[in-house]
Protein backbone atom coordinates (compact mmCIF):
# COMPACT_ATOMS: atom_id res chain seq x y z
CA UNK A 1 0.00 0.00 0.00
CA UNK A 2 1.60 3.36 -1.09
CA UNK A 3 1.03 6.38 1.06
CA UNK A 4 -2.06 9.16 0.50
CA UNK A 5 0.79 11.89 0.19
CA UNK A 6 0.78 14.82 -2.53
CA UNK A 7 3.42 13.97 -4.99
CA UNK A 8 4.94 17.43 -5.84
CA UNK A 9 7.82 17.67 -7.87
CA UNK A 10 11.13 19.05 -6.20
CA UNK A 11 12.05 22.00 -8.55
CA UNK A 12 14.18 25.02 -8.25
CA UNK A 13 11.24 27.01 -9.58
CA UNK A 14 9.37 25.68 -6.45
CA UNK A 15 11.86 27.50 -4.12
CA UNK A 16 12.04 30.59 -6.82
CA UNK A 17 8.40 30.60 -6.26
CA UNK A 18 8.94 30.25 -2.44
CA UNK A 19 11.10 32.72 -2.43
CA UNK A 20 8.68 35.18 -4.14
CA UNK A 21 5.63 34.57 -1.95
CA UNK A 22 7.64 34.54 1.90
CA UNK A 23 11.08 36.77 1.32
CA UNK A 24 10.81 39.04 -1.77
CA UNK A 25 12.72 41.65 0.30
CA UNK A 26 15.59 39.49 1.03
CA UNK A 27 18.70 41.61 -0.14
CA UNK A 28 21.30 40.23 -2.55
CA UNK A 29 24.37 42.30 -2.11
CA UNK A 30 27.37 42.03 -5.06
CA UNK A 31 30.60 43.97 -5.46
CA UNK A 32 29.58 44.84 -8.62
CA UNK A 33 32.69 43.63 -11.68
CA UNK A 34 31.76 47.52 -13.16
CA UNK A 35 32.90 48.68 -9.73
CA UNK A 36 30.57 49.84 -6.78
CA UNK A 37 27.76 48.05 -4.66
CA UNK A 38 24.77 47.00 -6.32
CA UNK A 39 21.80 45.94 -3.87
CA UNK A 40 18.66 43.89 -5.05
CA UNK A 41 16.09 41.92 -3.47
CA UNK A 42 15.25 38.06 -4.29
CA UNK A 43 11.95 39.49 -5.60
CA UNK A 44 13.50 41.59 -8.14
CA UNK A 45 15.99 39.01 -9.16
CA UNK A 46 12.64 36.25 -9.89
CA UNK A 47 11.83 39.10 -11.95
CA UNK A 48 14.97 39.71 -13.72
CA UNK A 49 14.94 35.76 -14.23
CA UNK A 50 11.54 35.95 -16.17
CA UNK A 51 12.97 38.90 -18.24
CA UNK A 52 15.45 36.30 -19.33
CA UNK A 53 13.87 33.52 -19.45
CA UNK A 54 11.24 35.24 -22.00
CA UNK A 55 14.65 36.61 -24.16
CA UNK A 56 15.98 33.19 -24.04
CA UNK A 57 12.73 31.29 -25.54
CA UNK A 58 13.07 34.06 -28.49
CA UNK A 59 15.87 33.20 -28.89
CA UNK A 60 15.32 29.50 -29.38
CA UNK A 61 16.46 27.82 -26.46
CA UNK A 62 14.62 25.05 -25.82
CA UNK A 63 14.45 22.39 -22.88
CA UNK A 64 17.61 20.54 -22.65
CA UNK A 65 19.72 22.96 -24.32
CA UNK A 66 23.00 23.77 -22.60
CA UNK A 67 23.70 27.55 -21.59
CA UNK A 68 26.97 28.43 -20.36
CA UNK A 69 28.78 31.18 -17.95
CA UNK A 70 31.92 32.87 -17.21
CA UNK A 71 31.23 34.51 -14.44
CA UNK A 72 32.11 35.58 -11.17
CA UNK A 73 29.75 36.02 -7.92
CA UNK A 74 27.27 38.29 -8.63
CA UNK A 75 23.37 39.19 -9.24
CA UNK A 76 23.29 39.17 -13.30
CA UNK A 77 24.89 35.14 -12.20
CA UNK A 78 22.11 34.39 -9.90
CA UNK A 79 19.54 34.86 -12.43
CA UNK A 80 20.83 32.93 -14.86
CA UNK A 81 20.60 30.30 -11.83
CA UNK A 82 17.12 30.64 -11.97
CA UNK A 83 16.13 31.34 -15.54
CA UNK A 84 18.24 28.63 -17.48
CA UNK A 85 17.18 25.44 -15.31
CA UNK A 86 13.74 26.57 -14.56
CA UNK A 87 12.59 26.66 -18.08
CA UNK A 88 14.32 23.22 -18.63
CA UNK A 89 17.57 24.17 -19.80
CA UNK A 90 20.61 23.39 -18.56
CA UNK A 91 23.41 25.50 -16.74
CA UNK A 92 26.72 25.02 -17.44
CA UNK A 93 29.12 27.00 -15.12
CA UNK A 94 32.67 27.24 -16.87
CA UNK A 95 35.43 27.91 -14.58
CA UNK A 96 37.64 30.50 -16.27
CA UNK A 97 41.11 29.48 -14.21
CA UNK A 98 41.15 26.70 -16.36
CA UNK A 99 43.31 26.29 -18.95
CA UNK A 100 42.16 27.40 -22.50
CA UNK A 101 42.39 23.85 -24.20
CA UNK A 102 39.76 23.00 -20.69
CA UNK A 103 37.26 25.34 -21.35
CA UNK A 104 37.04 24.48 -24.97
CA UNK A 105 36.61 21.16 -24.52
CA UNK A 106 34.11 21.96 -21.62
CA UNK A 107 32.11 24.17 -24.49
CA UNK A 108 32.62 21.72 -26.98
CA UNK A 109 31.68 18.62 -25.27
CA UNK A 110 28.17 20.30 -23.49
CA UNK A 111 27.09 21.86 -26.96
CA UNK A 112 26.62 25.51 -25.20
CA UNK A 113 24.46 27.44 -27.08
CA UNK A 114 25.34 30.36 -25.43
CA UNK A 115 28.07 31.56 -23.46
CA UNK A 116 27.31 33.83 -20.70
CA UNK A 117 31.13 35.73 -19.92
CA UNK A 118 31.68 38.46 -17.47
CA UNK A 119 33.41 41.88 -18.21
CA UNK A 120 36.70 40.20 -16.98
CA UNK A 121 37.05 37.46 -19.50
CA UNK A 122 36.10 39.23 -23.06
CA UNK A 123 39.27 39.73 -24.00
CA UNK A 124 40.34 36.29 -23.68
CA UNK A 125 37.42 34.78 -24.92
CA UNK A 126 37.60 36.52 -28.34
CA UNK A 127 41.23 34.62 -29.04
CA UNK A 128 38.66 31.25 -28.24
CA UNK A 129 35.84 32.27 -30.19
CA UNK A 130 36.50 30.94 -33.07
CA UNK A 131 36.84 27.54 -31.48
CA UNK A 132 33.14 27.09 -30.11
CA UNK A 133 31.11 26.02 -33.22
CA UNK A 134 27.99 25.43 -30.84
CA UNK A 135 27.86 28.75 -29.38
CA UNK A 136 25.28 30.95 -31.10
CA UNK A 137 25.47 34.18 -29.47
CA UNK A 138 28.30 35.49 -26.90
CA UNK A 139 26.39 37.92 -23.96
CA UNK A 140 28.24 40.53 -22.18
CA UNK A 141 26.91 40.62 -18.15
CA UNK A 142 26.92 44.37 -18.26
CA UNK A 143 25.06 47.47 -19.14
CA UNK A 144 24.95 49.39 -22.23
CA UNK A 145 27.39 51.69 -20.75
CA UNK A 146 29.80 49.29 -20.13
CA UNK A 147 30.13 47.50 -23.07
CA UNK A 148 33.52 47.27 -24.70
CA UNK A 149 34.62 46.95 -28.25
CA UNK A 150 35.19 43.27 -29.29
CA UNK A 151 35.56 41.14 -31.80
CA UNK A 152 33.37 38.18 -30.84
CA UNK A 153 30.73 37.41 -33.11
CA UNK A 154 26.68 37.55 -32.48
CA UNK A 155 28.04 39.56 -29.64
CA UNK A 156 24.47 40.73 -26.84
CA UNK A 157 24.06 43.07 -24.30
CA UNK A 158 22.82 41.12 -21.21
CA UNK A 159 20.87 44.51 -19.61
CA UNK A 160 19.90 45.47 -23.41
CA UNK A 161 18.86 41.34 -23.68
CA UNK A 162 16.34 41.23 -21.43
CA UNK A 163 15.04 45.04 -21.16
CA UNK A 164 11.99 44.87 -23.42
CA UNK A 165 11.05 41.39 -22.12
CA UNK A 166 7.81 40.41 -19.66
CA UNK A 167 8.97 39.97 -16.07
CA UNK A 168 6.39 37.30 -16.00
CA UNK A 169 7.27 33.88 -17.33
CA UNK A 170 5.27 30.25 -17.10
CA UNK A 171 7.78 28.03 -15.42
CA UNK A 172 6.95 24.62 -16.47
CA UNK A 173 5.93 21.78 -14.38
CA UNK A 174 9.56 19.27 -15.02
CA UNK A 175 10.02 15.66 -13.91
CA UNK A 176 12.25 16.45 -10.65
CA UNK A 177 15.01 14.45 -12.33
CA UNK A 178 15.53 16.42 -15.26
CA UNK A 179 18.60 17.97 -15.77
CA UNK A 180 19.82 21.22 -14.27
CA UNK A 181 22.81 22.12 -13.49
CA UNK A 182 26.36 20.57 -15.65
CA UNK A 183 29.72 21.20 -13.86
CA UNK A 184 32.81 19.84 -14.86
CA UNK A 185 35.52 18.64 -12.46
CA UNK A 186 38.93 20.36 -12.83
CA UNK A 187 40.56 17.72 -15.01
CA UNK A 188 43.67 17.22 -13.37
CA UNK A 189 44.35 13.62 -15.38
CA UNK A 190 42.92 13.99 -18.72
CA UNK A 191 39.78 15.56 -20.29
CA UNK A 192 37.58 17.39 -17.63
CA UNK A 193 34.25 15.22 -16.76
CA UNK A 194 30.88 16.42 -16.09
CA UNK A 195 29.05 15.94 -13.40
CA UNK A 196 25.40 16.37 -14.42
CA UNK A 197 22.72 17.81 -11.29
CA UNK A 198 19.16 17.43 -11.72
CA UNK A 199 16.59 19.21 -10.00
CA UNK A 200 15.87 17.01 -7.39
CA UNK A 201 19.38 16.37 -6.74
CA UNK A 202 19.48 21.00 -6.39
CA UNK A 203 16.54 21.06 -4.05
CA UNK A 204 17.63 17.86 -1.63
CA UNK A 205 21.33 19.04 -1.07
CA UNK A 206 20.26 22.42 -0.64
CA UNK A 207 17.39 21.38 2.21
CA UNK A 208 20.88 19.03 3.70
CA UNK A 209 22.73 22.33 3.57
CA UNK A 210 20.51 24.20 5.76
CA UNK A 211 19.69 22.22 8.71
CA UNK A 212 21.64 22.56 11.64
CA UNK A 213 24.11 19.91 12.12
CA UNK A 214 25.38 21.34 8.36
CA UNK A 215 26.12 24.82 7.24
CA UNK A 216 23.25 25.64 9.67
CA UNK A 217 21.88 28.51 6.87
CA UNK A 218 18.67 30.21 7.85
CA UNK A 219 16.75 33.80 7.15
CA UNK A 220 18.44 35.44 10.71
CA UNK A 221 22.21 34.83 8.41
CA UNK A 222 23.87 36.74 6.06
CA UNK A 223 25.96 34.54 4.09
CA UNK A 224 28.70 35.28 1.72
CA UNK A 225 30.02 32.43 -0.29
CA UNK A 226 33.59 33.65 -1.23
CA UNK A 227 33.82 29.98 -3.26
CA UNK A 228 32.78 30.98 -7.30
CA UNK A 229 29.67 30.19 -8.55
CA UNK A 230 31.78 28.87 -11.30
CA UNK A 231 33.15 26.31 -8.79
CA UNK A 232 30.56 23.46 -7.86
CA UNK A 233 27.53 25.93 -7.63
CA UNK A 234 29.16 27.97 -5.07
CA UNK A 235 29.03 24.78 -2.76
CA UNK A 236 25.37 25.05 -3.89
CA UNK A 237 24.60 28.51 -1.49
CA UNK A 238 23.27 30.22 -3.89
CA UNK A 239 19.95 27.93 -3.65
CA UNK A 240 19.89 27.56 -0.11
CA UNK A 241 20.01 30.92 0.32
CA UNK A 242 17.41 31.44 -2.17
CA UNK A 243 15.37 28.71 -0.15
CA UNK A 244 15.61 30.32 3.12
CA UNK A 245 16.03 34.14 2.36
CA UNK A 246 19.43 34.52 4.33
CA UNK A 247 20.86 37.75 2.99
CA UNK A 248 23.11 36.52 0.51
CA UNK A 249 26.67 39.33 0.13
CA UNK A 250 28.43 38.49 -3.70
CA UNK A 251 32.15 39.81 -3.42
CA UNK A 252 32.18 39.80 -7.81
CA UNK A 253 35.65 40.18 -8.92
CA UNK A 254 37.80 41.19 -6.50
CA UNK A 255 39.21 38.64 -4.87
CA UNK A 256 41.15 40.52 -2.06
CA UNK A 257 41.39 40.01 1.79
CA UNK A 258 40.57 44.07 1.91
CA UNK A 259 37.25 43.18 -0.57
CA UNK A 260 36.20 40.01 1.79
CA UNK A 261 36.74 42.08 5.24
CA UNK A 262 35.02 45.09 4.00
CA UNK A 263 31.66 42.93 2.89
CA UNK A 264 31.71 40.88 5.86
CA UNK A 265 32.05 44.48 8.34
CA UNK A 266 29.71 46.54 6.00
CA UNK A 267 27.19 44.04 5.55
CA UNK A 268 27.07 42.24 8.25
CA UNK A 269 28.09 38.61 7.33
CA UNK A 270 27.29 35.70 9.74
CA UNK A 271 29.00 32.76 7.26
CA UNK A 272 31.43 33.11 4.97
CA UNK A 273 32.75 30.24 2.72
CA UNK A 274 36.00 29.77 1.11
CA UNK A 275 39.28 27.75 0.41
CA UNK A 276 42.15 28.05 2.45
CA UNK A 277 44.01 30.59 0.33
CA UNK A 278 40.81 32.94 0.81
CA UNK A 279 41.43 32.63 4.51
CA UNK A 280 45.01 33.37 4.81
CA UNK A 281 44.53 36.72 2.23
CA UNK A 282 41.60 37.77 4.47
CA UNK A 283 43.81 37.32 7.89
CA UNK A 284 46.97 39.19 5.84
CA UNK A 285 44.81 41.90 5.34
CA UNK A 286 43.75 41.83 9.27
CA UNK A 287 46.96 42.33 10.07
CA UNK A 288 47.74 45.58 8.52
CA UNK A 289 44.62 47.71 10.25
CA UNK A 290 45.64 49.18 13.09
CA UNK A 291 42.32 48.30 14.80
CA UNK A 292 42.99 45.09 15.66
CA UNK A 293 39.71 43.88 18.08
CA UNK A 294 37.44 42.42 15.79
CA UNK A 295 35.43 41.14 18.44
CA UNK A 296 32.10 43.07 17.57
CA UNK A 297 31.97 42.16 13.75
CA UNK A 298 28.57 39.87 13.73
CA UNK A 299 30.38 36.95 11.94
CA UNK A 300 29.78 34.02 13.74
CA UNK A 301 31.29 30.80 10.99
CA UNK A 302 33.76 30.39 8.33
CA UNK A 303 33.52 27.16 6.68
CA UNK A 304 36.63 25.89 5.17
CA UNK A 305 36.81 23.58 2.38
CA UNK A 306 38.39 22.44 -0.77
CA UNK A 307 41.55 21.39 0.69
CA UNK A 308 42.30 20.19 4.36
CA UNK A 309 43.08 23.55 6.50
CA UNK A 310 45.70 23.37 8.82
CA UNK A 311 45.48 23.65 12.65
CA UNK A 312 47.28 26.91 12.52
CA UNK A 313 44.93 28.05 10.22
CA UNK A 314 41.94 27.42 12.52
CA UNK A 315 43.37 28.87 15.73
CA UNK A 316 44.36 32.34 13.89
CA UNK A 317 40.65 32.78 12.45
CA UNK A 318 39.07 31.75 15.66
CA UNK A 319 41.25 33.83 17.31
CA UNK A 320 41.49 36.73 15.15
CA UNK A 321 37.43 36.82 14.85
CA UNK A 322 35.71 34.96 17.74
CA UNK A 323 34.40 32.83 15.59
CA UNK A 324 33.70 28.94 14.75
CA UNK A 325 35.50 27.37 11.90
CA UNK A 326 33.98 24.70 10.33
CA UNK A 327 35.29 22.12 8.47
CA UNK A 328 33.60 20.61 4.94
CA UNK A 329 34.48 18.27 2.33
CA UNK A 330 33.02 17.57 -1.13
CA UNK A 331 33.65 17.40 -4.69
CA UNK A 332 32.45 18.00 -7.76
CA UNK A 333 30.49 14.62 -8.08
CA UNK A 334 28.52 15.11 -4.69
CA UNK A 335 27.32 18.55 -5.51
CA UNK A 336 29.58 19.34 -3.42
CA UNK A 337 28.14 18.85 0.26
CA UNK A 338 29.87 15.53 1.65
CA UNK A 339 30.44 16.02 5.26
CA UNK A 340 30.73 19.07 7.51
CA UNK A 341 32.50 19.15 10.92
CA UNK A 342 30.31 20.12 13.62
CA UNK A 343 31.41 19.03 17.37
CA UNK A 344 28.55 16.75 18.88
CA UNK A 345 26.76 17.78 22.80
CA UNK A 346 29.33 15.22 24.18
CA UNK A 347 32.30 16.84 23.70
CA UNK A 348 31.50 20.31 24.95
CA UNK A 349 33.50 19.08 28.03
CA UNK A 350 36.69 19.10 26.23
CA UNK A 351 39.52 21.41 26.31
CA UNK A 352 40.22 24.20 23.42
CA UNK A 353 43.16 22.22 22.66
CA UNK A 354 41.36 18.86 22.44
CA UNK A 355 38.37 20.48 20.27
CA UNK A 356 41.41 21.23 17.77
CA UNK A 357 42.42 18.07 17.03
CA UNK A 358 38.49 16.89 16.11
CA UNK A 359 38.05 20.31 14.15
CA UNK A 360 41.00 19.33 11.66
CA UNK A 361 39.15 16.22 10.44
CA UNK A 362 36.63 16.60 7.70
CA UNK A 363 33.56 15.73 9.92
CA UNK A 364 30.49 13.90 9.31
CA UNK A 365 28.18 13.66 6.54
CA UNK A 366 24.83 14.58 6.80
CA UNK A 367 21.98 12.79 6.13
CA UNK A 368 20.99 11.53 2.86
CA UNK A 369 25.17 10.81 2.73
CA UNK A 370 26.17 7.33 3.27
CA UNK A 371 30.27 6.47 3.54
CA UNK A 372 32.05 3.94 4.10
CA UNK A 373 36.53 3.28 3.40
CA UNK A 374 37.83 -0.05 1.96
CA UNK A 375 40.75 -1.63 1.18
CA UNK A 376 42.42 -2.52 -2.45
CA UNK A 377 40.54 -5.32 -2.58
CA UNK A 378 37.01 -3.96 -1.94
CA UNK A 379 36.85 -5.05 1.87
CA UNK A 380 34.84 -2.46 4.49
CA UNK A 381 37.89 -1.41 7.12
CA UNK A 382 36.99 -0.74 10.43
CA UNK A 383 35.33 2.31 11.86
CA UNK A 384 38.38 3.28 14.55
CA UNK A 385 40.00 6.00 13.26
CA UNK A 386 42.92 4.58 12.67
CA UNK A 387 42.23 2.06 9.27
CA UNK A 388 42.54 4.25 6.60
CA UNK A 389 41.50 3.34 3.26
CA UNK A 390 39.84 4.54 -0.28
CA UNK A 391 36.72 6.51 0.45
CA UNK A 392 33.63 5.53 -1.05
CA UNK A 393 30.23 7.26 -0.91
CA UNK A 394 26.56 7.14 -2.14
CA UNK A 395 23.52 9.22 -2.38
CA UNK A 396 20.57 11.09 -3.83
CA UNK A 397 23.09 13.95 -4.86
CA UNK A 398 26.00 12.04 -5.53
CA UNK A 399 27.10 11.03 -9.41
CA UNK A 400 26.13 8.39 -11.08
CA UNK A 401 27.89 8.58 -14.53
CA UNK A 402 29.71 11.25 -16.53
CA UNK A 403 27.80 13.52 -18.52
CA UNK A 404 28.13 12.03 -22.84
CA UNK A 405 30.55 9.40 -21.15
CA UNK A 406 28.52 5.84 -20.49
CA UNK A 407 31.40 4.00 -21.00
CA UNK A 408 32.38 5.13 -18.12
CA UNK A 409 31.55 3.22 -14.85
CA UNK A 410 32.39 5.45 -11.90
CA UNK A 411 29.80 3.35 -9.35
CA UNK A 412 30.57 -0.11 -7.60
CA UNK A 413 28.39 -3.15 -7.63
CA UNK A 414 26.64 -1.57 -4.58
CA UNK A 415 26.13 1.73 -5.97
CA UNK A 416 28.97 3.39 -4.14
CA UNK A 417 31.43 6.25 -6.01
CA UNK A 418 35.20 5.97 -5.31
CA UNK A 419 36.16 9.31 -3.99
CA UNK A 420 39.78 9.30 -5.11
CA UNK A 421 40.52 10.12 -1.30
CA UNK A 422 42.37 7.98 1.47
CA UNK A 423 40.60 8.53 4.49
CA UNK A 424 39.99 7.38 8.58
CA UNK A 425 36.43 7.23 9.49
CA UNK A 426 36.15 7.52 14.03
CA UNK A 427 33.26 5.41 15.54
CA UNK A 428 31.04 8.64 15.82
CA UNK A 429 31.40 8.75 12.19
CA UNK A 430 34.25 11.68 11.82
CA UNK A 431 36.01 11.38 8.77
CA UNK A 432 39.46 12.57 8.22
CA UNK A 433 41.42 12.44 4.72
CA UNK A 434 44.80 11.18 5.00
CA UNK A 435 45.42 11.98 1.56
CA UNK A 436 44.77 11.88 -2.29
CA UNK A 437 45.43 8.11 -3.42
CA UNK A 438 47.96 9.65 -5.81
CA UNK A 439 50.01 11.94 -3.68
CA UNK A 440 49.97 9.84 -0.21
CA UNK A 441 53.79 8.66 0.03
CA UNK A 442 54.44 5.31 0.04
CA UNK A 443 57.50 4.75 2.14
CA UNK A 444 58.80 1.24 3.26
CA UNK A 445 55.74 -0.64 2.62
CA UNK A 446 54.17 2.21 4.92
CA UNK A 447 52.21 5.06 4.39
CA UNK A 448 52.76 9.05 4.96
CA UNK A 449 50.24 11.83 4.75
CA UNK A 450 51.37 14.33 2.60
CA UNK A 451 48.09 16.63 3.87
CA UNK A 452 49.50 15.75 8.32
CA UNK A 453 52.73 16.74 7.28
CA UNK A 454 52.17 20.17 5.37
CA UNK A 455 49.85 20.84 8.12
CA UNK A 456 52.32 20.57 10.84
CA UNK A 457 54.57 22.86 8.33
CA UNK A 458 51.99 25.71 8.11
CA UNK A 459 52.21 26.17 11.87
CA UNK A 460 56.02 27.27 11.19
CA UNK A 461 55.37 31.25 11.66
CA UNK A 462 57.64 32.20 8.51
CA UNK A 463 56.08 29.73 6.06
CA UNK A 464 53.35 30.54 3.81
CA UNK A 465 51.94 27.37 2.46
CA UNK A 466 53.86 23.89 2.52
CA UNK A 467 53.06 21.15 -0.16
CA UNK A 468 54.75 17.89 0.50
CA UNK A 469 55.53 14.94 -2.48
CA UNK A 470 57.30 11.31 -3.06
CA UNK A 471 60.01 11.58 -4.29
CA UNK A 472 61.85 7.69 -5.72
CA UNK A 473 64.06 6.41 -3.17
CA UNK A 474 66.17 2.95 -3.90
CA UNK A 475 65.63 1.86 -0.57
CA UNK A 476 61.88 3.03 0.93
CA UNK A 477 60.69 3.48 -2.87
CA UNK A 478 59.21 6.96 -2.10
CA UNK A 479 60.49 9.80 1.00
CA UNK A 480 58.92 13.19 1.39
CA UNK A 481 59.58 16.48 0.01
CA UNK A 482 58.73 19.25 1.42
CA UNK A 483 58.45 22.34 -0.31
CA UNK A 484 58.63 25.64 1.44
CA UNK A 485 56.90 29.29 0.34
CA UNK A 486 58.01 31.73 2.95
CA UNK A 487 55.80 34.63 4.09
CA UNK A 488 57.21 37.54 2.22
CA UNK A 489 60.29 39.20 3.92
CA UNK A 490 61.01 36.04 5.71
CA UNK A 491 63.84 34.11 5.54
CA UNK A 492 63.18 30.25 7.57
CA UNK A 493 66.11 28.01 6.62
CA UNK A 494 66.10 23.89 6.25
CA UNK A 495 67.21 23.80 10.11
CA UNK A 496 64.47 25.74 11.27
CA UNK A 497 61.96 23.61 9.79
CA UNK A 498 63.26 20.40 10.65
CA UNK A 499 63.73 21.16 14.64
CA UNK A 500 59.86 22.85 14.15
CA UNK A 501 59.22 19.37 12.69
CA UNK A 502 60.41 17.29 15.32
CA UNK A 503 58.68 15.86 18.09
CA UNK A 504 55.23 16.73 15.91
CA UNK A 505 55.14 14.20 13.62
CA UNK A 506 56.79 10.82 13.82
CA UNK A 507 60.32 10.66 13.57
CA UNK A 508 60.52 8.30 10.24
CA UNK A 509 57.80 11.04 8.62
CA UNK A 510 60.31 13.73 8.86
CA UNK A 511 61.53 14.88 4.96
CA UNK A 512 64.58 14.03 3.75
CA UNK A 513 64.76 17.08 2.64
CA UNK A 514 63.65 20.88 2.54
CA UNK A 515 63.21 23.16 -0.47
CA UNK A 516 62.27 27.03 -0.73
CA UNK A 517 60.17 28.49 -3.84
CA UNK A 518 59.19 31.42 -5.12
CA UNK A 519 55.38 30.36 -6.13
CA UNK A 520 53.44 27.90 -5.26
CA UNK A 521 51.37 26.55 -8.39
CA UNK A 522 47.65 26.39 -7.73
CA UNK A 523 44.79 24.27 -9.39
CA UNK A 524 41.63 26.23 -10.82
CA UNK A 525 39.68 25.54 -7.79
CA UNK A 526 42.59 27.15 -5.47
CA UNK A 527 44.07 23.80 -4.69
CA UNK A 528 48.04 23.48 -4.83
CA UNK A 529 48.47 21.63 -8.13
CA UNK A 530 50.59 18.58 -6.72
CA UNK A 531 50.92 17.62 -10.56
CA UNK A 532 53.41 21.06 -11.46
CA UNK A 533 55.19 20.33 -8.30
CA UNK A 534 55.88 16.27 -9.52
CA UNK A 535 57.21 17.80 -12.93
CA UNK A 536 59.38 20.16 -11.45
CA UNK A 537 60.67 18.10 -9.25
CA UNK A 538 61.03 15.21 -11.27
CA UNK A 539 64.49 14.42 -11.84
CA UNK A 540 65.33 15.98 -8.00
CA UNK A 541 67.72 13.11 -6.16
CA UNK A 542 68.15 12.98 -2.20
CA UNK A 543 71.80 14.48 -1.02
CA UNK A 544 73.32 10.42 0.04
Amino acid sequence: MLGLMQDRPLLISTMMEHAAHYHPDGEVITKAVEGGIHRTTYGEIIQRSGKLANALSRLNIKQGDCVSTLAWNTYRHMELYLAVPCMGSILNTVNPRLFPEQITYILNHSEAKFLFLDLSFVSSIEKLADSFPHVEHFIIMTDRAHMPETSLPNVLCYEDLIAPENDQYDWPELDENTAAGLCYTSGTTGDPKGALYSHRSTVLHSYSTCTKDSLGISNADTVMPIVPMFHVNAWGIPYAALMTGSKLVLPGADMTGENFFNLIKDEGCTIALGVPTIWLALLQHVATLEEQDLSGLPIESFIIGGSAAAPSLIEKIEETFGANVLHAWGMTESSPLGSVNRLMAKHAHLSEAEKLVLKTKQGRPPFGVEMKIVDDDGHELARDGVAFGRLLIRGPWVAKAYFKQPELKILDENGYFDTGDVSTLDADGYMTIVDRSKDVIKSGGEWISSIDLENVALGHDQVAEAAVIGIAHPKWQERPLLLILPIAGETPTKESILDYLEGKIAKWWTPDDVVFISEMPHTATGKIQKRDLREMFKDFKFKE
